[in-house]
């Protein structure tokens, strides 16, 4: 494969030698190497200013990261052989920490597969592609991930916000075998049903695995309330390690159906109500009624999606977790997570401060948990950290 060579302005190499994988569109040195020739989604080789190799990427010239680091081996540019390569060093990774098959396999720029995203559910597996690099890729990586995986079906669940970036079409299709409209997983000792094809990204969020198992240890013979529930990936697991009552509170019907059927597979339907509607109402609405509850699990989509959304995402924040401390009891426990990667851990800690306050009220912290080990952080990468999840003791003063 003879590929193309851009050339990077002087000291724009020096975050890909720190360990970084992107490439910034105003770091090529467009008079030396113009990037108006280079295809979206082709590789490239790419050097320094001085003319050496640092490695092989795939290019959008139409982004601003325009580059994504895919291999430091000008040898080895990406090819079935190279995913197959990077697909057993991420299972490799996964099958030590986790007995059962349900995980998430790849995540992107940390199992050094930048914009590729894989679910494993047993058998089956959910693909994201969120970059034309990755898209170009398709018939590869089906190719990798049968050899690897021998699975049962493959979906490709391709949306969101990351492909409109790169103008890329949304659209869902089982490239291998066949893949039923739920697929089975377990975690933290719980059986779910994730609806794959109508659901929520790939079906179903592994991110918060931890803070859900710890928040199982002390839910025993309490009354949970778990807001932003989607299909129960809190809530159910209250209900299964022994919560007294659960109440489910989401904007989807579909949701809720599953919340539902999840509570009935582990046989703890009669412990699980479900409410549906906007969470700010759904809270107004229990806040009225009088109702009170030993913990509250605050998990809210990503408020802020872009820098410019810090301002209006902290106010969300502080909106929804001052209304859910009104609805504990005193000693109640809030779990307040967030998957906003740009929304800063102490921030976090300032808004709950500030919304305990302002009820006249106090929080001890005395717990934290992070992403999930199948979501590994690149340390070069601080955007591949964004799972936060505080837990705290509200007091009456």
């Amino acid at each position: 494969m003879t590929l193309t060579t851009l050339r990077l302005k002087k000291n724009a190499d020096r975050r890909l030698k720190a360990g970084h994988l992107w490439i910034y569109s105003n770091e090529i040195d467009t008079a030396a190497t113009p990037l108006n020739g280079v295809q979206p989604g082709q590789q490239a080789v790419i050097e320094s200013s001085t003319g050496k190799a640092l490695g092989i990427a795939y290019i959008n010239p139409n982004t601003l990261i325009c580059g994504r680091l895919v291999s430091r081996n000008t040898k080895h540019a990406l090819t079935t052989s190279l995913i197959v390569h990077r697909l057993k060093i991420a299972l490799s990774l996964r099958e030590r920490l986790f007995d059962q098959p349900c995980y998430r396999l790849v995540y992107g720029d940390s199992d050094n597969l930048s914009g590729l995203i894989v679910d494993r559910f047993h058998d089956y597996l959910v693909v994201q592609t969120g970059t034309i690099g990755m898209e170009v890729m398709r018939e590869e990586i089906v190719e990798a991930l049968v050899k690897v995986l021998k699975p049962a079906g493959i979906l490709f669940r391709n949306s969101g916000g990351a492909r409109k970036l790169e103008n890329l079409p949304e659209y869902i299709e089982t490239v291998y075998g066949e893949v039923p409209d739920e697929l089975p997983l377990i975690e933290n000792d719980t059986q779910f049903l994730a609806p794959v094809m109508e659901g929520q990204k790939t079906g179903w969020f592994y991110d918060h695995r931890p803070a859900r198992a710890y928040l199982n240890t002390m839910v025993k013979g309490l009354r949970v309330l778990d807001v932003f529930s989607y299909i129960g990936g809190w809530g159910v697991q209250a209900a299964n390690h022994g919560a007294s009552e659960v109440f489910c509170v989401d904007s989807s019907a579909l949701a809720l159906e599953y919340v539902h059927k999840n509570a009935e597979l582990n046989g703890v339907g009669d412990k699980v109500a479900t409410l549906e509607g906007d969470a700010f109402s759904a809270l107004k609405e229990l806040h009225t009624a009088q109702e009170k509850f030993d913990i509250v699990i605050m998990d809210p989509p990503a408020f802020i999606k872009r820098k410019k959304d810090i301002r209006n995402g902290e106010q969300a924040y502080r909106r929804v977790n001052e209304m859910a401390m009104r609805l504990l009891n005193n000693n109640g426990v809030l779990v307040s997570g967030s998957c906003s990667m740009h929304l800063q851990r102490d921030s976090l800690v300032d808004i709950l401060r500030a919304s305990a306050r302002h009820i006249d009220r106090e929080i001890q912290l005395f717990g934290e948990c992070h992403q999930g080990a199948d979501h590994p952080i690149h340390p070069a990468i601080p955007e591949t950290a964004y799972i936060k999840a505080l837990f705290g003791r509200v007091l009456k003063v």
